[in-house]
């Protein structure tokens, strides 16, 4: 059963290392996902499952020890999902944000999996994913990374769309009252057209919710770089 979940954006800027010059513009953002993750801890949940998107390579399940880098982002920086042996297949960049931000605030409340979500996944088929996480234990946590659009300025990854800014504002809303059905009725195709990254995940998250009585917090909410950045805790 899901007894807490995190909801954290998920960036490679997040990582100061990455960011470099400009990294206390998501100063505020670290901040919050460090308050969200405390929450997670504080829930003494039997397992923790990292859910992110993820492209063909790094979708499916990742066992506790997989690892990542921000290589591919100019930055010599190697992260491990929890404890375990070595796993050949590397992390998708979301979730490498999440080991990351897991090492940061140094989490040792429970073992770590991951599960890397592919945006062409159904909101019905999402919301399936996410009871089958719930199912896992008595007591499940779920940290859940993930942006939304990416079109909210004129010099944001995909250009101004003025219908961005309402979608981002229903995502914010739905994910700080832990409103599943608000979640699940999130548009797929607009996401897309959006480049949301984070609505595949969100829905995961919302099966997982199903029946869990939770209430959420909306902690951060802004659009830096013109890229939508949510915070939230479920608990």
């Amino acid at each position: 059963m899901l007894v807490a979940a995190a909801v954290c954006p998920c960036p490679p800027l997040l990582v100061p290392e990455v960011a470099s010059g400009a990294a206390p513009e998501l100063d505020a953002a670290r901040a919050a996902c460090g308050d969200a993750v405390a929450l997670l801890a504080a829930a003494r949940p039997e397992v923790l499952v990292v859910v992110g998107p993820a492209d063909e390579e790094g979708r499916g399940a990742h066992l506790a020890g997989a690892s990542g880098s921000f290589r591919g982002f100019g930055v010599d920086l190697g992260v491990r999902l929890g404890e375990g042996p070595h796993q050949k297949r590397p992390l998708p960049p979301s979730l490498a944000v999440a080991a990351w931000l897991l090492d940061r605030t140094r989490w040792a409340a429970a073992p770590v999996e991951g599960l890397g979500v592919a945006e062409s996944l159904g909101g019905d088929r999402c919301a399936d994913v996410g009871r089958q996480l719930a199912g896992r234990a008595e007591r499940v946590a779920l940290l859940v990374m993930g942006d939304g659009s990416a079109c909210r300025t004129l010099k944001a990854p995909g250009y101004l769309d003025e219908r961005a800014a309402a979608f981002d504002q229903q995502a914010a809303r739905a994910l700080g009252a832990a409103d599943v059905d608000a979640i699940q009725a999130l548009d797929a195709p607009l996401a897309h057209q959006l480049k949301a990254a984070g609505r595949a995940p969100w829905q995961v998250l919302a099966g997982a919710a199903q029946g869990a009585g939770l209430a959420g917090q909306l902690l951060y909410e802004d659009a830096p770089y013109g890229v939508g950045y949510f915070v939230a805790a479920w608990s």
